[in-house]
């Protein structure tokens, strides 16, 4: 199932629809003003990559550059950027105690004692 990304004539939003069936295809409306009048663009190809990719990719030494393990604040970047690659959601809470962290630098940020 494609999804076709569309520029309005009268407000000039881009709008992207999913199309289920090439066939029996609704006429498609801006999302931002109702109007019909739209062209569909050239948009850009996205292909998935492996698991076995996206470790590779974690692996390279490249990204590896600037990480300092014993800077929270990089490795809260470090955690974050292998959560994306791998498409793993972590829940809002562990996202917010890594933002915290990258914002205070704060080793503790946001982990209750025990």
């Amino acid at each position: 199932m494609p999804i076709y990304e569309y520029r309005c004539h009268d407000c000039r939003a881009r709008s992207a629809v999913l199309i289920l069936s090439l066939r029996n295809q609704a006429p498609v409306t801006c999302t931002h003003c109702g109007s019909s009048q739209m062209d569909r663009l050239l948009s850009r190809f996205s292909a998935p990559k492996s698991e076995e990719a996206r470790l590779e990719s974690l692996a390279d030494a490249d990204n590896l550059g600037g990480l300092d393990e014993n800077d929270p604040r990089s490795m809260a970047r470090f955690m974050k950027t292998m959560g994306e690659e791998m498409g793993e959601d972590v829940g809002p809470e562990i996202e917010a105690m890594m933002d915290q962290t990258q914002d205070s630098g704060d080793a503790s940020a946001g982990i209750d004692s025990q």
